[in-house]
Order: C-alpha cells, then sequence, then structure tokens
C-alpha cells in the first residue's frame, strides 16, 4: 500500500479515508502577525485551542484526512500544526510546499535563476523538492504536495515561474499539484496547458476552486483532460450559492463525472484578512464556511439532487486516495 506524508508522519493512502481536499488551519502573514498581531489580536495558546476544537468537531463528523495547501504567501508555519496535530489524533492533516501569489513572486527569489544575475538552477525547484523529499525546515515534516496560484491576471512573469518551478518539481518527484484558480476568467485551462508543457501529469492536478463555476462546458473541457475538479468552496456564497454548488456538482455525476470531483470548504481555524475580527465577521459574512458545512447540510442535499452513495464516496475517498497515491 502507497504511504502519503502527513503532520505525524507516513500514512497508509487507504487509511485516508473521507478526506476534504482544501482546508487551511490558519492564514497568518507571518510579518503581519510578527510586527502588529502579538500583544493585539494574536493569542497563540487560545488560537491553538480552538484549532484543537474546530478540528476534533470535523473528525467526530467522519472526516479522517484534511489537506492543507497553506504555502509561502499563506503564512506557512509547521510547528504549530505540529503542536495541534499531536492533539487530534482522529485527524490527518497534509502539508503542501509552494508560493501563493497573483502576480509577482517573493524577490527572494528574483536575481537567482537560469539566464538572472545569478545564473544557474532555479532555487525555487530545489526547496520545493527538499520540503517534499528531505522535510520543512528542520520539523521533520515533509509536503506531499505543491501548491501555486493562476488568478484573473493569468500568468504574469511571477506566477508563470513559480507554476513552471511547481510543474518540474512534480515531474522530479512525482507529487501532485493544486492550483489556486479564478473560475469566472477560467484561469485553470490556462494552468493546465503550462503544466501539461511542463510534462505533468493531468491526472495528478486539482483545479482548485473550481466549483465557483456553474458553468458545465468549462467544467467539463478542464476533467476531460484527466484532471480533478476542486469543488471546494462551499459556505462561501459570494462565490457561489450552495444550492448552485450542489446543482452543479450532480449534473456532472450525472454525466459521468464523479470520478474527477473533489469536495471542500476552503475555510480555516483563523484568517487574518480581518486582523482580530475574524470569528465574528466570518459568522455574519459566511456562517456556513467552516469544516462541517458539507457533512451536515451538502450530503443530504447532494442525494436530495440525484447523487449516489457511491459517487459521495468517489468524491470524498476514493478520489484523494487516488491522488496521493
Amino acid at each position: 500500500m502507497p504511504t502519503v506524508e502527513t503532520i505525524r508522519g507516513p500514512v497508509d493512502v487507504g487509511d485516508l479515508g473521507q478526506t476534504l481536499m482544501h482546508e487551511h488551519i490558519f492564514v497568518v502573514a507571518t510579518e503581519h502577525l510578527d510586527n502588529y498581531g502579538r500583544g493585539a489580536w494574536w493569542d497563540e495558546e487560545h488560537r491553538v485551542a480552538d484549532a484543537v476544537v474546530k478540528l476534533n468537531a470535523a473528525a467526530a463528523k467522519g472526516v479522517r484526512t484534511i489537506a492543507d495547501p497553506t504555502v509561502w504567501g499563506l503564512g506557512r508555519y509547521i510547528p504549530r500544526i505540529q503542536r495541534i496535530a499531536e492533539q487530534v489524533p482522529g485527524l490527518n492533516i497534509i502539508a503542501a510546499t509552494g508560493i501563493y501569489a497573483f502576480e509577482e513572486m517573493p524577490h527572494t527569489y528574483n536575481f537567482r535563476g537560469p539566464g538572472l544575475i545569478l545564473d544557474g538552477p532555479d532555487p525555487m525547484i530545489d526547496d520545493f523538492v527538499r520540503d517534499l523529499t528531505v522535510g520543512i525546515a528542520d520539523t521533520g515534516v515533509k509536503a506531499a504536495f505543491l501548491k501555486c496560484a493562476v488568478e484573473a491576471k493569468g500568468l504574469t512573469p511571477g506566477v508563470e515561474r513559480i507554476c513552471r518551478s511547481v510543474a518540474q518539481a512534480h515531474v522530479r518527484t512525482g507529487a501532485p499539484i493544486t492550483v489556486h484558480t479564478n473560475a469566472f476568467t477560467q484561469s485553470g485551462l490556462m494552468a493546465l496547458d503550462l503544466f501539461a508543457k511542463e510534462g505533468a501529469d493531468l491526472a495528478k492536478v486539482v483545479i482548485g476552486h473550481a466549483g465557483d463555476s456553474n458553468d458545465l462546458d468549462y467544467l467539463m473541457r478542464l476533467a476531460d483532460t484527466g484532471a480533478i475538479l476542486g469543488m471546494d468552496r462551499f459556505g462561501l456564497d459570494a462565490y457561489n450559492s450552495t444550492a448552485q454548488r450542489v446543482a452543479t456538482i450532480a449534473a456532472l455525476c450525472q454525466r459521468g463525472y464523479a470520478d474527477r470531483m473533489v469536495l471542500s470548504h476552503d475555510a480555516a481555524c483563523f484568517m487574518d484578512y480581518f486582523g482580530g475580527d475574524w470569528d465574528e465577521t466570518r459568522r455574519t459574512l459566511a456562517p456556513n464556511w467552516r469544516y462541517d458545512h458539507i457533512h451536515d447540510d451538502v450530503l443530504a442535499a447532494l442525494l436530495d439532487s440525484g447523487v449516489t452513495d457511491d459517487q459521495i464516496e468517489q468524491m470524498l475517498v476514493f478520489n484523494p486516495k487516488r491522488y496521493f497515491s
């Protein structure tokens, strides 16, 4: 049985169980936190304890694994996640490597790489590969998938270089990819075209936030490449309502695409987008944007829409297992 790396170490893919394929634990800009958060809106012990409660509650609903695509640009800090994982024994947490950027790459990489001032191999690729094969910093935790983003502005020079580095790290290691996309500009097609040209296995690519779209032609074009549709923002009604998301998934299942969809919320225990007002703001603006919305509300709605139990198991269990195999 193949294994997949988690925060607590390797796990047989057959033991992943019901998997939410795109959930964050924290989204916190490190410099924002270090310079303005501590002593103001950030209390480390409170936030760790709160995350433990929320993740244990998700595990109690039947969730066995979450894939956390929190990478550079979203505030990845593995020691904090290790503390939490120790207190949530019923849940596997899978870490990622990559860079989350919509236009420019981190300036750290601007002058090093092929054809640049310091000519040589692209250090981003080596950094990603190290995270996957050796471990992240000195934590001993290995990432198990790669993350990048292609947003509304498309393949800017910085985004293109990040995506090519992600694709090359995938080719070197076999690690799968999740790419944040903008469903309204259909940037998923652009991402897949780049990955294909770099030699990536598109069956190992999740098109993140594909579920923001109800355009079946667009979604089928993505899935027909072999890629997996990330139906992963349940509860974020500002992008697409739950009812519309359910109807779109049901329509795709009727067309035979249950083997190319995964489910999730893109939620978090805390995001610093609203400073210390995260909890109240989330409850006010998006009350269903939480880890248990799928199990509490969406699965029943899918069944009422004609999706079968087997198709739900395909999306929650078998597709994630295949992705990480």
